[in-house]
């Protein structure tokens, strides 16, 4: 096992190597959808994602209030396929409305990250903003290298016990 605080390290450092996310999401009647969509990130880990109201994620995200998210390695820089990095969060949802006050910050700070394109959409009545917020989540780094997400502070990992 790594040293646990090279373990912290690599935990934070991970979301930054990504600039979307792969989301889980389930209907109203129980059909799964698997999908994606450009993220930012808060340091509290609060997510953020702004989609298309066409998409069937975004309904999925209205109807439950539930997401997982996955960030995970990339094939070419992975050693073992079978051990993927990997982390992932559970997420309450929650939308942001255009009239609310954090919408504007945030919408600039897409802006920011992912350029002309959002000047695009941020005009288009059906593109949303949601706030992921982590109820729990999982740090994989290797076999038999797996930790939890500390839900009192989710900056911080436990070791994963075997049950």
């Amino acid at each position: 096992m790594a040293d646990f605080n090279r373990v912290t390290e690599l935990y934070q450092e991970f979301p930054e190597k990504f600039r979307s996310i792969m989301l889980s999401t389930v209907s109203t009647d129980g059909m799964p959808q698997a999908s994606y969509a450009p993220f930012l990130m808060d340091a509290d880990k609060t997510l953020y994602v702004y989609v298309s109201g066409l998409s069937a994620h975004t309904d999925n995200l209205k109807q439950t209030g539930r997401v997982s998210v996955l960030f995970i390695e990339d094939e070419a820089d992975t050693q073992e396929i079978f051990a993927r990095r990997r982390l992932t969060y559970h997420c309450a949802v929650a939308p942001l409305p255009r009239d609310t006050a954090q919408w504007q910050p945030l919408i600039d700070r897409f802006e920011q990250r992912f350029g002309g394109v959002i000047g695009l959409m941020k005009g288009l009545p059906d593109f949303q903003i949601f706030r992921l917020q982590p109820q729990a989540g999982q740090f994989v780094i290797g076999f038999g290298a797996a930790y939890r997400v500390n839900t009192d502070d989710l900056n911080t990992l436990e070791p994963r016990r075997q049950s």
